[in-house]
């Protein structure tokens, strides 16, 4: 799967079964499920998992709880508009992503 074919998964509503959890869950977010997001990311204990948890917390304006995820991820507190790092997360995990 290729970053295009993720992004366009969002208009068809079908969760991608062969990306990682962290994937998983900025997908379920991009849907405006957050719930959902949380609960996926919350079972994983990656740094790219910390990355996504921090960027969840501040989505939903928990700042502190954010704070903590970033030095968990150990990234320096973003401060780019949400939709930036949404989208950087989504390109970093997929340049870092074994090939299929």
């Amino acid at each position: 799967m290729t970053v295009d074919d993720y992004l366009a998964s969002l208009k068809g509503g079908l969760l991608p079964s062969r990306v990682s959890a962290p994937l998983q869950s900025l997908w379920q977010e991009a849907r405006g499920d957050w719930d959902a997001a949380h609960k996926i990311i919350q079972a994983q204990d990656t740094r790219d998992a910390a990355w996504v948890h921090a960027y969840l917390h501040r989505k939903e304006g928990d700042a502190a709880n954010a704070a903590y995820w970033y030095r968990r991820a150990k990234r320096p507190v973003c401060d780019e508009a949400l939709e930036v790092e949404w989208r950087d997360i989504v390109n970093t995990l997929f340049d870092a992503a074994p090939e299929a």
